[in-house]
């Protein structure tokens, strides 16, 4: 199957208009997932497919062109310098800023594909306040891709992929449920929001998040729509919040309202804010 270069482009421009992604240096990636979906399927043509996809872009074939596309790597305790970040100095704030004001801890983990981060935020938490009773610490985490939050709500893992997790973390917060298979204990699960979401869509949640965690994912995104969702972010979040990217991401520091912390490390301050 013979994907031409008008299709290319065509896949190109929807996808990157739909979802903000560049994938126009991706052709080989396309080919080789698309074309096993299309011949999978029963489909004869590329142009066939992308009709239908392009007629329903909220329909099944749509979702699953995303969900084929769209690669999604991450694993436990990657870049845990953050979350060691949260728990020293993020926390500490949330707890003395929200005592008094119904014990409300606000996170969003924005791109959390299988589940792997937002577990171990939630992890982070869990321990943190286990002494302080009474703080609701459900945190939201969506994905642009169906299939992979379908995975994080199972909270399954292979033991493989458990292996960097602290022996007591392991513990306490997961059940083996098989010789090589383990799943986070419904305490935790329930403690998790996953949502599909599209990063190029308007901030619709409610409330303001203390911390966003957007990391590894705007490397798909050109630097105005990088500058796009960052000033979305920027007014869903309260005064004093955190942003988090990943640490091998770069963005343009001049072209946003978030102040520099430290690298990959950002927040929102305002003139005269009570830090």
């Amino acid at each position: 199957m013979e994907l031409t270069d008008g299709e290319f482009e065509r896949i190109v421009k929807y996808i990157q208009g739909r979802y903000g992604i560049d994938l126009s240096a991706k052709r080989v990636l396309i080919t080789g997932r698309l074309e096993n979906y299309l011949l999978r399927e029963g489909y004869s043509s590329y142009h066939d497919y992308l009709v239908k996809v392009e007629q329903n872009p909220n329909g099944e074939e749509a979702r699953n062109l995303i969900n084929v596309l769209t690669t999604n790597h991450t694993y436990f305790m990657r870049e845990f310098e953050h979350l060691e970040y949260l728990k020293n100095v993020i926390l500490p704030w949330i707890r003395k800023k929200e005592l008094s004001r119904g014990k409300d801890v606000r996170i969003w983990s924005a791109a959390s594909s299988t589940g792997e981060e937002p577990y171990m935020i939630q992890m982070v938490l869990q321990d943190f306040f286990a002494l302080d009773p009474g703080w609701d610490t459900q945190i939201l985490a969506t994905d642009i891709s169906t299939r992979v939050l379908q995975k994080a709500k199972t909270g399954v893992y292979l033991k493989e992929q458990l292996q960097p997790v602290p022996d007591a973390w392991k513990r306490k917060y997961f059940k083996s449920i098989g010789p090589e298979q383990y799943q986070a204990v419904p305490e935790l699960r329930k403690k998790i929001v996953f949502r599909q979401f599209n990063l190029m869509d308007e901030i619709t949640f409610k409330g303001l998040f203390h911390v966003v965690f957007l990391r590894n994912v705007m490397i798909y995104f050109d630097e105005e729509r990088k500058r796009q969702l960052l000033d979305r972010i920027y007014k869903h979040m309260v005064n004093g919040g955190y942003l988090f990217i990943g640490t091998t991401e770069s963005i343009d520091k001049s072209a946003m309202s978030f102040k520099y912390v430290q690298p990959s490390i950002y927040r929102k301050v305002v003139e005269g804010m009570e830090l």
